[in-house]
């Protein structure tokens, strides 16, 4: 079989690299703020390998995003802090069917700035705190774990009139960085990101709700979404979540550089 012209050869290579690439297109992924980092990481990872992706990221409290989501958001893909509410989204059929997958895994910590008083949970009903940053039980998920943690612990009736609420983990972040709180419930990952806070004590796993972190689409996403979903999967995404202090637990068999 003879050789093929120049040009046959240019048009063929450029329909295979065009058959493992994602079409050009905006993909909006909402996602819990405590993955911020790293997804912007990975985002730029994958923007690498596939300049034609417009990835927009919204990040927030997984509360807030999933009620977004619920009304009806463009959105593509969301990552939550929470399996509460990838429920509510499956329950309201805003969910592309079979998509849902466990992703990440926490863990809560106790915070404070640098030679603070804490030494341990024990010291939150003590003079030692006047003021206990954790996020609003309702819409953010380390607050719910965080309240969940107080009430196993018995501190919980001592410590409520000391809570000083945020709208998400980064917030509550905030407020024992500035001093506005004397001591914070975080996630680890969000602790370790900070240079101006140090770590207290870790929850026992016993305290609370398991914390996971599930991923979907949603409902209406197309192929590209799809392929960044495998994507979060790699072992490329997989290092840099571990990077950020996250606890890996995918389970696709997708896999990449």
């Amino acid at each position: 079989m003879g050789s093929l012209p120049g040009w046959a050869t240019a048009v063929l290579l450029g329909l295979l690299l065009g058959a493992c690439r994602p079409p050009a297109t905006t993909l909006t992924i909402s996602a819990a703020v405590s993955t911020q980092e790293a997804l912007e990481a990975i985002g730029m990872a994958y923007q690498q390998r596939y300049p034609g992706a417009d990835l927009r990221f919204n990040f927030g409290a997984s509360g807030a995003l999933a009620q977004q989501i619920l009304q009806g958001a463009p959105v593509d893909l969301f990552l939550s802090a929470s399996s509460d509410w990838m429920d509510r989204l499956e329950q309201g059929q805003r969910l592309q069917f079979g998509s849902r997958q466990p992703l990440l895994g926490n863990r809560l910590v106790l915070v404070a700035r640098p030679k603070n008083e804490l030494r341990g949970f024990e010291d939150l009903a003590t003079d030692a705190v006047r003021r206990l940053a954790i996020g609003e039980p309702d819409s953010v998920p380390a607050g719910r774990y965080g309240r969940e943690t107080l009430a196993a612990l018995n501190l919980l009736t001592a410590v409520e009139p000391k809570l000083v609420y945020g709208k998400n983990v980064r917030q509550v972040l905030a407020y024992v960085e500035t001093g506005s709180a004397d001591g914070g419930l975080v996630y680890a990952s969000d602790a370790a990101r900070s240079g101006q806070v140090s770590l207290v004590a870790v929850a026992p796993l016993s305290s609370h709700s398991s914390i996971r972190y599930p991923v979907a689409l949603v409902d209406g996403a197309g192929a590209t979404a799809q392929d960044f979903l495998d994507f979060l999967n790699s072992d490329t995404a997989q290092q840099v979540f571990e990077r950020y202090g996250f606890e890996y637990s995918g389970h696709s068999s997708i896999h990449g550089p």
